[in-house]
């Protein structure tokens, strides 16, 4: 296939300023790149339909901003570290108490077990909760409200004699 000779001179032209407006969405040179990289395959395909339009630039940049926006969703909480630590790290075993929590919220229905492990572990609030599966606020509070019931059932209460949680709020 033969590449259009103005798809090329737009290249040469905007390429830059594509790689700099990458820079800008994604903070490092790689994933800017990447950006371009990808918007421009995309507005490649889509080149015959835009000749007649005044400026590809915007649908690149649209292009590269809902690919960054993508890309974000899927590792919004995933932190990566530049330096690989110095030995290696092992949780420990859980006690009886923890081994029998685990395996009660591994008995949830999925929906429960999702809600509190994003209310708690992720430490989203309600409204966030809601978008992420799709379900309605109401939903759920109740589906947490009977996960709980469920887990003290589970796993009776110890008296406080710890201190004071480390992780995470309970709501």
């Amino acid at each position: 296939m033969e590449v259009d000779p103005r798809f090329a001179e737009f290249v040469a032209q905007r390429g830059d300023a594509l790689l700099r407006y990458g820079y800008v969405l994604a903070g490092n040179p790689h994933d800017a790149a990447d950006l371009v990289q990808e918007a421009l395959l995309k507005l490649r395909g889509a080149w015959p339909r835009l000749r007649s339009k005044e400026n590809p630039e915007s649908y690149a940049r649209t292009t590269m901003a809902r690919l960054h926006i993508a890309a974000w969703r899927r590792r919004r909480r995933e932190l990566l570290a530049w330096d690989l630590p110095e030995s290696e790290h092992h949780d420990p075993l859980p006690s009886g108490d923890e081994r029998r929590m685990w395996q009660a919220l591994a008995g949830l229905p999925r929906k429960q077990r999702a809600v509190l492990v994003l209310r708690y572990y992720e430490q989203l609030d309600d409204a966030e909760i809601a978008a992420v599966l799709g379900i309605s606020r109401g939903t759920v509070r109740s589906q947490a409200s009977r996960a709980l019931g469920k887990l003290r059932d589970a796993v009776p209460a110890e008296p406080m004699t710890r201190g004071p949680m480390t992780r995470g709020n309970v709501r």
